[in-house]
């Protein structure tokens, strides 16, 4: 396969994924992404990893590394948010993962650079970012086990 049918490939299933149908009477585009999502537990894993043949692509065309944890945080909050019920499957209405990590690969496909100190500092602010949700919904957790054992006690 060519460069571009690589391309034209992470175009598709992006547009499948995330912008296939319009919502009669708006303007709002949704994909398979939330409607597979909507199968609990199930259904965001394999949109994830769907979504992820993008990134597989990427990193065949040589996109510079720190652009594929980019991608990855993309497919992970995605991931992480979407499994949350019908919140999540908005949220990936809204936030079209797939659609940026094409964008991502077509800015980037190529580039021979070097990554610089914001691209660093953009990717390190994400992942504290991530790390931070994921810390304060163990906590959430925890703390909702504890209030539901005090009250069954």
């Amino acid at each position: 396969m060519s460069r571009q049918d690589y391309i034209s490939f992470a175009r598709l299933l992006a547009q499948v994924l995330d912008r296939s149908v319009r919502v009669p009477g708006t303007d709002i585009r949704i994909g398979l992404d939330p409607i597979i999502g909507l199968i609990p537990g199930f259904g965001d894993a394999v949109a994830s990893l769907a979504g992820s043949m993008i990134l597989f692509l990427a990193a065949q065309l040589h996109v510079p590394k720190i652009v594929l944890v980019r991608m990855s945080v993309n497919i992970a909050l995605n991931g992480a948010i979407g499994s949350i019920p019908l919140l999540g499957d908005v949220f990936s209405v809204w936030f079209q993962s797939n659609v940026k990590n094409v964008e991502l690969l077509e800015r980037h496909v190529e580039e021979e650079r070097t990554s610089t100190l914001a691209d660093w500092a953009f990717v390190i602010g994400l992942l504290l970012g991530i790390v931070g949700v994921c810390v304060g919904m163990l906590f959430a957790i925890a703390w909702g086990f504890k209030v539901v054992w005090q009250w069954v006690r």
